[in-house]
Order: C-alpha cells, then structure tokens, then sequence
C-alpha cells in the first residue's frame, strides 16, 4: 500500500467519527461574509470566510492553520479557550487539504502574524486524498496537465496564466463591441468543414443519419451573415483539427474571427494593429512587451511589407520572376522538402514558411501571398496570381491571419475545385466545395475584410509562455491506461 492510501485510509476514519459525531462533512452552502483578502484589511473586526486548509499545527491548547481562497491566505490562530474543549478536540479530525468556514476576529499574534482568532469553524469538505508536498509543489509536467486542479492550487504562476486568459477575451469583446461588432454564434456540428487548410474530426448524427464534422473553422458561416445583412460579425469559437500535437497546436483550440463589410484587408490590420495595442495597455499598462528573452515595443506603425519583398530583402530571391526549377533547386539546396508537383505559388509560401518568420522580431505585417495558398482571399488588385492577404509577426511568430475577402460566387467556386485538387500531403485538408456558402454569395456579398486570431496564442503572447498546454486549462493529452 502506498503512503497515499494509507493517508487516504486514515481519513476515512476520520470522515466516519466525524459523521458519528453528527456532523456533516459535505454540507451544501456556508454564509462567506468575506473574501481572505477583504478580512486582511480588516484588523479588530469580526469577519466570516472560508477556503482550504494549507497547514496545521497544534501546540497544547492552540494550534495554527493556514486558510486560503482564491483572493489570498491567512493564518488561523485556534484557541481551546475560544472554542472550548470538544470543539477544540475536533479539530484534530481536520487534515490539510480540508475545506472549512471560520468565524471570529482578525488580530496579530505576538509574533505581528495578521490572524484570525476563531469562536467557531465548520467543515465544508472533507479532503480524503493528501496535497502534493507545498514546499515542493507540483512540478511533473504531465501530472501539471493531467491534474489541473492541483496545479492551480500549488503553483500561483499558473493561476495569474489564466487570469490573463480571462481579461484577454474579455478585454477582446469589450474593443470590438466598441467598434459596432456583433457577437454570434455558428454551428460546431457541421455538414461540411471548410474556412481552412486542415484535417476534420469525423462523426455521425444518428437523428439524420448522415456524416457531420467538427468544425475547423467559423469562417464560412460569419460570411453567410455578411450576405444576411449584418456587417461587423464576430465570434469567439472552438475549433477542432484532427492533425499533429506540439508546442503550439492542440486539436481543440479557441479561435476568434471578425468580418467588416466594405472593408478590405488594409482596414482589418489597422483594426488588428489597435486591438494589440490596447490589449498590451490594458494587460500590462504599456505597449512593451518581452518575448522569449527580447524586449518589444508594440507602439508605432507596424510595417507592412510584401511576401515578395521581403524574399527580396532576406533571401536575395526575386520570386516575382524567378522560375519554377530555381526555387526548387532553392529548396533541394536549403533541405526543405516538397512532395513533387508543387505550383510555383505554393513553393513561394513553402520557402518563405522556412526561412522568414524567425527574422521579423519586431511587430512586420507580410502582406500579398500566392493565389494558390489563400483560396477564400480576393484576387490583389494590381498584380495577377497574388491575393490581399495578411499575417501578423512578433517576436519571430505568426499571430494572426486575415484578408480582404474572395466575393465573386464563380472565381469562388473555381478557387475551391483548385484546392481539392492542389498538392498536399493530406487531400481532406483541401477546402471541400460548399455549395450552400456558394449558393449565399450569389445572391451578393458587399466587399468585406476578416480576420483569424487564435486565444491560445494571443494568451502564450501576453503571457510569454510558448506551450500551447500551458494556456489550456484541459489539453488534450493520451489515454493513460
């Protein structure tokens, strides 16, 4: 038997005098008058609260526990002339880990330690299994994801991760209601997935009896209300892919998409380009922000420069002209694997994927991208084979992806039948061909511009924290047998 079981076997015993007693150790509600962080401004005054024992100690007639909600900790001074004698002797049926509610006065100890003197307490739960060691916390990284409750409990640094993935979602929604957004929702379950290049999730719907997906993406969706008359759509989504986990990909993920009607892509960044900087200032109170080990400054106009360009500048590739046969003999060269029949446009994205990211440190808007690779983006209005697309760097790493959007219904339609057909190591990331989404648009969609970030990513950006695990409160993780 392990030291965890023979804990857990005292404990019962301890839960059965307990309930011998007449006391229930799992009541349904207790009267929280205050918050541990309200009570520690609080000096000479009665308070109530509650939260989990951390600690405990006794020493004859007095013993010391350390309480702890989620606004802060404070020590329990218990003292058997406070409590008198069959309550004082009970608490020793209490354990850390316990829940318990106290009421009684806030005072310092001799030693000038902020405490609150009790006149009764109540359990609230009964802890049956024993804390991970607090000195040593939780420090196992799979045990981290697997039990998350604990993690939470043991390791502040992780509590203050999430809380900024709150406000960061919250501070989201408040900036684009600002600008006249609408939030919605669209369907997960989905007839056919499409708005990306990825590999769906599988299911069948026995009331219908026919196939469904998970979606990959909200996109196709928020333009059919484009088309039904609203003109600034958003929507915080869970999205599923059902391809590789990393440090930055995890098949159910959250995603934010927004659509502007009469906007084009120039717009979106400018939208984008504030949304970052008044997310920084909200967060952090500034718009510098360290990434890895590099200081960056997000104030300033971002520049925005051509895929081409910036292949001109960095690789000394002038891909505008150079043939198919040199950016192969570039790839073969540089060890950057194609699976063969490769169009020209596709070769250009593939080598720009592995050489350029990395170097654009400061905030870069890359703009204009191959026709083949952005199947849902409106052709660019001056050079043939490039669509007004864009994605966003910082720090070396994409953070969003947008584009003025593809509104002609037949170059839609050529577009998608293109992308079944073009090379790819998986056919099922292709975009299907929607004839509904097709079917909408030509009863006419005005000129739009959208946009895709992912939460998880924007939290790893705020946060500085680059595993995707780290900013999901249950990633997705195998079976444990």
């Amino acid at each position: 038997m392990t030291t965890s079981d023979n804990i857990r076997e005292e404990r019962l015993k301890k839960l059965e005098k307990i309930r011998a007693l007449g006391i229930n150790p799992y009541p349904a509600n207790f009267d929280k008058k205050q918050s541990i962080a309200q009570t520690r401004e609080m000096e000479g005054k009665v308070v109530k609260t509650a939260g989990r024992i951390l600690s405990f100690r006794t020493h004859g007639n007095i013993a010391f526990a350390d309480l702890k909600d989620e606004t802060g900790k404070i020590q329990l001074f218990f003292k058997k002339t406070e409590l008198g004698d069959e309550s004082y002797k009970n608490l020793m049926l209490l354990d850390i880990g316990d829940y318990v509610g106290v009421e009684g006065t806030v005072t310092k100890t001799i030693a000038g330690e902020l405490s609150i003197i009790p006149t009764s307490y109540t359990l609230l739960s009964k802890s049956l299994l024993p804390l991970p060691n607090q000195w040593y916390g939780l420090k196992d990284v799979e045990a981290r994801y697997r039990q998350r409750y604990l993690d939470l409990l043991l390791n502040p640094e992780v509590r203050q991760r999430f809380d900024i993935r709150t406000k960061v979602i919250r501070e989201l929604r408040h900036y684009l209601d600002n600008l006249g957004f609408w939030e919605v929702e669209s369907p997960v379950l989905q007839p056919l997935y499409g708005g990306a290049n990825a590999k769906p999730f599988v299911t069948h719907l026995n009331a219908l009896g026919q196939k469904m997906y998970l979606r990959i993406a909200d996109e196709l969706y928020l333009k059919r209300l484009i088309v039904g008359g609203y003109e600034r759509v958003y929507e915080i989504a869970k999205d599923f892919r059902n391809e590789g986990v990393d440090r930055t990909h995890n098949p159910e993920f959250t995603m934010i998409e927004w659509y502007e009607a009469y906007a084009d892509y120039q717009r979106v960044m400018d939208v984008t380009e504030g949304l970052f900087k008044y997310l920084a200032n909200t967060i952090n109170g500034n718009t510098k922000m360290k990434i890895d080990e590099m200081q960056i400054d997000l104030s300033g106009k971002w520049p925005r420069i051509t895929m081409a360009q910036i292949m001109k500048n960095k690789l000394q590739l002038d891909v505008e002209n150079i043939t198919i046969e040199n950016l192969l003999a570039y790839c073969k060269n540089e060890k950057i694997e194609v699976l063969g029949g490769e169009s020209k446009g596709q070769l250009i994205f593939l080598i720009f994927e592995h050489k350029i990211p990395k170097t654009l440190i400061n905030p870069t808007w890359i703009i204009d991208y191959p026709i083949e690779m952005s199947p849902l983006s409106k052709e660019h209005r001056s050079k043939p084979g490039w669509v007004e697309r864009f994605e966003g760097y910082i720090g070396g790493r994409e953070i969003c992806d947008g584009w003025s959007e593809l509104t002609d219904p037949l170059i839609q339609r050529e577009r998608f039948t293109s992308d079944v057909k073009a090379t790819r190591k998986d056919k099922e990331e292709a975009q299907q061909i929607d004839e509904d989404f097709l079917t909408a648009i030509e009863y006419g969609m005005p000129p739009t511009g959208g946009i895709g970030i992912g939460i998880d990513r924007l939290t790893m950006f705020f946060t500085n924290t680059w595993a995707i695990k780290e900013v999901i409160l249950f990633p997705t993780l195998r079976k444990e047998e």
